[in-house]
Parts: C-alpha cells; sequence; structure tokens
C-alpha cells in the first residue's frame, strides 16, 4: 500500500543535480528506472522529468531504508532523503553521473505492476500498446523532451506575438457547420432538437469579425478539428497557431512570420534561419517540382521537354501535346545502369498518379538504351536528352499527358526516387519557402462549377480582378504557405473585405445571394460596418514541433493522439452512449 506524503517536500528535482551539491541534504521524488542488488548495497535509478539519479542504500547507512529499497521493483514511485555525495565511479555520459545520493530514509508512495512497455528512449514497440498505454509511453525520456520543446515554442510564440502587440482572444469551439471544405464534426443541441453545433476547422469567420472589432491584431493557440481521413502527419484534432491583422498586405504578414520563425527555430534548437526566406511564385513551384510544398534540399528538378518531342511519331507523347498537355522529364544522376525491374517499378507507381506509363531513356557511355528509340533518330534522341539537361551515366524518365497529371506523378517520382536512393539520408538542414500566387479558384469537373481553393473569403491578386468573371481559372490569389522540407508549415491570405468585391466572388463560385447569406450572413452583415483591409496566417503547431523535435510521426507530438482511425484505444473513444442521453437530445440510433 502506497505512504502518504504527511509533510514531505521535494527539495531539488533528480536531474539538476551536480557537483556544486555535495553535501547537501536533499529529498527527491520520482519512479524507480531499475533496481541493482549487491548484497551490501542496493543502488536505485531514479526518474523525474529531468532525469536521472542514482540512489545507493546500505546497512551502514540506515538499515531500515535499505531493506525497504530491497523490495522496490521498476516503476515504484518513491520519495527518497539524503545527502548528495561524490560518486566512486563517475559515469560521465550521465548529467548527474559525478554524484549520487546517500539514501537515508524512503517512502513508497505507490507500487507498480510490471508496465507493458519498457520506460525507455528510442523504444521500439508497436504503436496500438504505446496508444492504449499512453501514460507510461509518455513517461519515457524521449517522449517528455519533445513535450517541453513544445512547451518552450509556445511560450516563444505567444511571447513574440505579444512584443508585437498582438492580443490572445479565445473564439468558439461549439458554432455553426459551414460547408465548405473537410467534413465537420457535429455536437446535436439539446434545447434546440435537430439542430446541432459543428467544432471549428478553423477560427477563419471569428477571426475577420475581430478585425471587424478593431482588435487590429489577434492571435491565438486554438484547437481544430476535421472529420477526415487521416494520413501519418493528420489527426482529427489538431493544433494552430493561428493570426489575423488589420491594414496589412501580403509582404507585412510574410515578414512578420519571418522573423517569428527565425525567432523559434533559434530559440529551440540553435537552427539559425536566414532571411528574408525564398519566395516561389505557385506556377513555378509545379513547373520544376510538380508540387505546392516542394523540397528543395535536392534537385532532380522536372523540365519541360515538349519542344524536343514535339515534331515526333510516337503516339503517347504526340497524343499529350494535341491534347494540350506536355511531355516531361525527370534526370536520375548516375542511375543509366538501374535494372529493367526497378525501372519497371517506378512505372508502376506513376500510374497511381493517374499516369498512364512512364518512358525512359538511359545515357550510357557506349550506348543510349531506351524502350522508345525506335521511334526517334539519334539527333532527336540527343536533342531530348539536351533538352532534360541529362549527362552521360543519367537516366531519364519521361510522362506525357495532361499537365496536372504530369506535375503530379513527376512531383510524386522525383521523392519516391530520393527515398529509393537515400539522398536525403544524413540531411540536415532546413530548406524554408513561400509559395505565393496561388489560383484563386479551381473548376471542378463533376459538378461544372470553380470552386475556393482556399476559402472564399480570399483576396485576388489586385491585377487579376478584371478577369473574375470572365476567365476564373487565370485569377491568382493573395496567398501564402511557408514550407519547409517538402511539408506545409502554415498558410494564410489577404483577405476580401470590399462587400461589391465579396458579393462578385461568390457569383462566380455559383453561391446566390441568399444562399451566401444562409452560410455567412453574420460575416456579411458584419461587413457593412467599415471592415478593414485584414489578412493572416495559421501555422500546423503540431507539425511545427515534428519539425522542431526531430519525429516524422505527428502523435509522438500530441500528448493523446488518435490512431489512423480516428480512435483512441486508450480512453476506446467514440463509444456508445446512455439511451437516455439520446433521448434527451431527441436522436436515434438507426440499425442496418
Amino acid at each position: 500500500m502506497g505512504e502518504s506524503l504527511q509533510g514531505l517536500k521535494r527539495t531539488i528535482m533528480c536531474g539538476e543535480l551536480r557537483e556544486e551539491h555535495i553535501g547537501k541534504k536533499i529529498t527527491v521524488m520520482g519512479w524507480v528506472q531499475r533496481k541493482r542488488n549487491l548484497g551490501a548495497l542496493v543502488f536505485i535509478d531514479l526518474r523525474d522529468r529531468t532525469g536521472i539519479l542514482q540512489v545507493v542504500f546500505g546497512e551502514e547507512i540506515n538499515k531500515e531504508a535499505f531493506e525497504k529499497a530491497d523490495v522496490v521493483r521498476s516503476e515504484f514511485c518513491i520519495a527518497v532523503t539524503g545527502e548528495i555525495v561524490k560518486r566512486e565511479a563517475p559515469n560521465e555520459n550521465m548529467p548527474t553521473g559525478m554524484v549520487e545520493l546517500k539514501g537515508e530514509s524512503i517512502k513508497i508512495l505507490s507500487e507498480s505492476e510490471t508496465p507493458p512497455i519498457y520506460i525507455k528512449e528510442n523504444l521500439d514497440a508497436a504503436e496500438s500498446i504505446r496508444l492504449k498505454y499512453r501514460y507510461l509511453d509518455l513517461r519515457r525520456p524521449d517522449m517528455q523532451k519533445i513535450f517541453m520543446i513544445r512547451h518552450r515554442t509556445a511560450k516563444i510564440m505567444r511571447n513574440f506575438l505579444d512584443e508585437k502587440g498582438f492580443l490572445e482572444i479565445e473564439t468558439p469551439i461549439m458554432t455553426r457547420s459551414t460547408p465548405e471544405g473537410a467534413r465537420d464534426y457535429l455536437v446535436p443541441s439539446r434545447n434546440y432538437p435537430g439542430m446541432f453545433y459543428a467544432l471549428p476547422q478553423s477560427p477563419q469567420l471569428f477571426k475577420q469579425l475581430l478585425m471587424v472589432s478593431g482588435y487590429d491584431k489577434y492571435f491565438q493557440v486554438a484547437k481544430c478539428f476535421r472529420d477526415e481521413d487521416l494520413r501519418a502527419n493528420r489527426q482529427p484534432e489538431f493544433t494552430q497557431v493561428d493570426m489575423e491583422l488589420s491594414f496589412v498586405e501580403e509582404d507585412d504578414v510574410i515578414s512578420l512570420n519571418e522573423e517569428l520563425i527565425k525567432r523559434v527555430f533559434n530559440e529551440v534548437i540553435g537552427v539559425e534561419v536566414k532571411l528574408p526566406i525564398e519566395r516561389m511564385p505557385y506556377k513555378i513551384a509545379m513547373e520544376k517540382y510538380g508540387s505546392d510544398k516542394p523540397d528543395l534540399r535536392f534537385g532532380m528538378e522536372i523540365t519541360d521537354i515538349t519542344n524536343a518531342v514535339k515534331d515526333s511519331e510516337f503516339k503517347v507523347f504526340k497524343d499529350a501535346i494535341d491534347n494540350g498537355g506536355s511531355v516531361r522529364a525527370i534526370v536520375a544522376k548516375n542511375c543509366a545502369g538501374m535494372g529493367r525491374k526497378q525501372i519497371d517499378k517506378l512505372g508502376e507507381f506513376v500510374k497511381t498518379y493517374k499516369a498512364k506509363g512512364l518512358a525512359w531513356i538511359a545515357y550510357k557511355e557506349d550506348e543510349i538504351k531506351s524502350p522508345i528509340s525506335k521511334f526517334f533518330n539519334e539527333d532527336q534522341l540527343k536533342s531530348i536528352l539536351n533538352e532534360a539537361g541529362a549527362e552521360i551515366g543519367d537516366l531519364v524518365l519521361i510522362v506525357a499527358d495532361k499537365n496536372s497529371v504530369v506535375f503530379q506523378s513527376l512531383g510524386a517520382l522525383r521523392l519516391q526516387l530520393a527515398k529509393d536512393l537515400e539522398i536525403l539520408k544524413d540531411n540536415k538542414e532546413f530548406r524554408f519557402v513561400w509559395i505565393t500566387e496561388f489560383p484563386l479558384l479551381s473548376y471542378n469537373e463533376e459538378e461544372s462549377r470553380y470552386q475556393a481553393e482556399h476559402h472564399p473569403f480570399t483576396m485576388p491578386m489586385d491585377e487579376d480582378i478584371q478577369y473574375l468573371e470572365s476567365e476564373p481559372g487565370r485569377v491568382r490569389a493573395k496567398a501564402y504557405d511557408i514550407v519547409l522540407n517538402g511539408e506545409e508549415l502554415g498558410g494564410g491570405s489577404i483577405r476580401i473585405h470590399d462587400s461589391k468585391l465579396q458579393e462578385k466572388m461568390f457569383g462566380v463560385l455559383g453561391i446566390s445571394q441568399k444562399e451566401a447569406y444562409d452560410k455567412f450572413g453574420f460575416l456579411l452583415e458584419a461587413f457593412k460596418y467599415g471592415p478593414p483591409p485584414h489578412g493572416g496566417l495559421a501555422f500546423g503547431f503540431d507539425r511545427l514541433i515534428m519539425f522542431l523535435a526531430g519525429t516524422d510521426n505527428i502523435k509522438d507530438v500530441i500528448a493523446f493522439p488518435k490512431n489512423q482511425n480516428a480512435f483512441c484505444p486508450m480512453t476506446e473513444a467514440p463509444n456508445m452512449v446512455d439511451e437516455k442521453q439520446l433521448v434527451e437530445l431527441g436522436l436515434g440510433i438507426i440499425k442496418e
């Protein structure tokens, strides 16, 4: 049975003890990492979130404490009082390795069963077990370091924004559903039977209303919710560092956030981010990297070889060009000797991105080898190699199709090759880039209408407003994403603050005035009362912590995450509720 503290106070944390504490009487509390019985002495490694301290018990020091220490096991929670002494066999690999605690008294605060997972760094255990016993997983020192980084990052961001004159304001978690973007999580209302709140996908509309309210600079560390299919770096609930500013343009938002990024990376992990961060228009990003979140840590850029093949009789190339598409390539350096089996595997890979296939040319010292060489003479093949920027020893990989398919498939292939060839194996750099000038709208072929790429409140670029009704697909947005090593860290835009332009935007999206007021009436009504020009940005806070902590799994940086099926193995949520609760809400479960 566990003992109570009875007034005993912890005087210092385990990991803080050093040689300057020798001779001091202290009390530490924590968990038993391991125990070693050497007959006349019992050694306990005692752990708290600051580190591990060696504690020694002996009959000569205190017989009662020695006997009590001998019964403890791993993960018992204990308190020990005694004197800090110089360690006879120092351990230079431990921060506390020059000293140890001579245990004069011990309290067993609670006992522990044998844990189902080891409490150690770099644990190789199944994720399902780690999530089921998450409270034990979180005891591990490498996990605790991540949450110290998370705390520190939030504090630095708050301090920075406070210095810049921002106010932290909380917006509602229960709001109304606005069916744009991902699927909402819905909350039934007891007071309004048949009606529902929605959990926010972002604080977007409220932060715009705060600008109308004259708060000028707002921020929030906001919980957001999206009921969508999960991936490795997605969770159903996640955290954003969200901000909005009045009387600003793109450059103002971008330069402020560059300062913030510089401060965070410097103070949290000692990395110096050079400013200004490179900017790249969306069009260039797609043409060179096939992605609006390009990884710039390696080359292998996409090249347009349409000109070199435009007179070809090769049907695949000819059809792509005749249908308004293009023929483009990437060059795998020194890969001309890649086996046919491996190249065929890459061909199957691009088909998952709707490409019809993958053409290739191996540029060898003594020959140019390719399954499509019969369609080209030697000069034409050399022209293709030249246009692609290939040298002897390289492998040229080619996709021909409509541009969206070419970009998507070659962009994904570029990343797959970097993985297969281990190009980024020892790469520790951070390559930031702003992606700007996004398309404002995209055409939804299934619904035969244009839809907003970001949301319907994004401001078009001034020089493109003239095309909004005549050529909607040509219009670029005052939108910007901050990308790091091929991952989107955050994004935002300047918003429309002119009600006439907003009405025009709804018209292009096929949203009638009545429908607009039904969905967004409160915002449109507010915009009748002098809204300032405004814009903002939100960082995916969890994703930012992944980079700072050096993990590629978002579950590592969220204290109690869900699994890939949006289920919590620890609490078994979601779960059934009492029939009484359903009756109160006027809900029934339809059994299939």
